[in-house]
């Protein structure tokens, strides 16, 4: 592991572990061992690690952030013509007004843009109905479609190894979580956030704390802003370094992993007028049932009841998107608005 300088003496895990996975494409599998620990180690000990010699084509990185820059530079009534609520699965742009329905969201400062795996018209799931499948929505910007199809290529096939690695650590067999990746329901979004006013505090976040809802999240570090909380339940900053990836647990693998790895809670604070960011939500297939894998089950009780991947994502994006629940004839709009998320309950024995 890289020595990481941001250690304090206020806890054992007050850092964001940095780790060089330079030797996870070179086939020498003694080197992948230790790095699929190292991951895995920072999987179960915070939650969050950082990656370097993670291989990401870092002009194609910033040729993405620069299209997103485009996109949401473009008068509203045009953005509006891609509203995620005209599509039929999920896909477009989110304004500023599309706020979810729970208290941390008042505040929430941010456009979106959201993509996934770029299915045909013709997908048999898609033609069934399926809101999380299907082909995207794309605006005309010049070289929006070609440079961010080839963004979410790069960046899936990362997120396909840093999953394998896991695997590994948890000696699992190989394709046991890979697999169920076959038709992703993995999302990418674009994202805008703008300080509407000058305070620069908790109270005032472009993106109010939670976990993540799918099994992994990967983000180009940029601009300062993203906090995590520790096991102590204290918030850290994570360091900012454009040569580097954030990696974080979501909920999906937490309970995949009978809560070896942690969904741990972050959120965004306002620390600049204007940032762009852009999350790969790495996810398991639609019809995946997640629960505990029995190679896990050996020596300890099954922690969590299981679930399907696509009906947890659902339920959450009820939550945060309301024209979902707006649907007259689609069977998300029966889910209530104010459903929970288990793995955010921990974020409430501290506020600060």
């Amino acid at each position: 592991m890289i020595a990481d300088q941001t250690k304090d003496c206020q806890g054992a895990h007050d850092s964001v572990p940095l780790i060089d996975i330079s030797g996870i494409r070179t086939g020498d599998t003694k080197r992948l061992r230790e790095i699929a620990d190292e991951i895995g180690q920072a999987a179960r000990e915070v939650g969050f690690f950082r990656i370097i010699g993670h291989g990401m084509n870092l002009r194609l990185v910033e040729n993405t952030y620069q299209m997103a820059e485009q996109f949401f530079a473009l008068p509203e009534p045009i953005k509006r013509r891609y509203y995620i609520g005209l599509s039929t699965n999920h896909r477009g742009y989110v304004p500023f007004s599309e706020k979810g329905d729970y208290p941390d969201e008042v505040n929430r400062s941010y456009e979106a843009f959201d993509l996934a795996v770029d299915l045909p018209h013709d997908d048999p799931d898609y033609l069934a109905g399926n809101r999380l499948l299907g082909p995207n929505v794309w605006p005309d910007v010049i070289g929006f479609q070609e440079t961010v199809s080839a963004y979410y290529k790069q960046i899936s096939a990362l997120g396909g190894l840093i999953s394998a690695a896991l695997e590994l650590h948890l000696g699992l067999k190989p394709g046991a979580m890979t697999g169920q990746m076959t038709k992703p329901i993995s999302q990418l979004r674009l994202l805008h956030y703008v300080r509407q006013n000058d305070e620069v505090d908790a109270a005032s976040v472009n993106m109010g704390a939670h976990t993540d809802y799918e099994c992994l999240t990967l983000l180009h570090t940029r601009n300062a802003g993203l906090q995590v909380m520790t096991a102590e339940d204290r918030w850290i900053d994570v360091p900012v370094d454009p040569r580097v990836y954030v990696v974080n647990i979501g909920d999906m693998l937490e309970a995949w992993s009978n809560g070896r790895f942690r969904s741990t809670p972050h959120r965004v604070l306002n620390l600049s007028p204007e940032r762009f960011s852009m999350p790969y939500f790495v996810a398991a297939n639609y019809d995946t049932l997640i629960k505990p894998f029995a190679e896990l089950l050996i020596q300890e009780r099954q922690k969590y009841e299981p679930f399907t991947a696509g009906v947890h994502l659902e339920r959450m994006l009820i939550r945060d998107f309301p024209y979902l629940r707006r649907l007259p004839s689609h069977s998300l709009a029966d889910t209530p608005a104010s459903v929970a998320n288990p793995f955010e309950e921990r974020m409430n024995r501290s506020s600060s």
